[in-house]
């Protein structure tokens, strides 16, 4: 199990994929417990792992055929 302080981090770092600055305010999640941590972080890497695939399979498009 991570720690709270490790998770808050990474779960900081996930919110603000693709953009300058966090969308949410970062110490409100210090309020939540692990667990739901956990399920946040969880659920932000499935969006940022299928937003990589979207990206992935846009820029298939441009590719050239050999």
């Amino acid at each position: 199990m991570q720690t709270k302080e490790k998770l808050l981090k990474e779960i900081e770092e996930l919110i603000a994929y693709g953009k300058e600055e966090p969308v949410i305010n970062p110490s409100l999640l210090a309020y939540l417990e692990i667990q739901e941590l956990e399920h946040i972080r969880q659920r932000l890497l499935k969006k940022v792992n299928e937003l990589s695939n979207e990206d992935k399979v846009w820029l298939e498009r441009f590719r050239k055929e050999n």
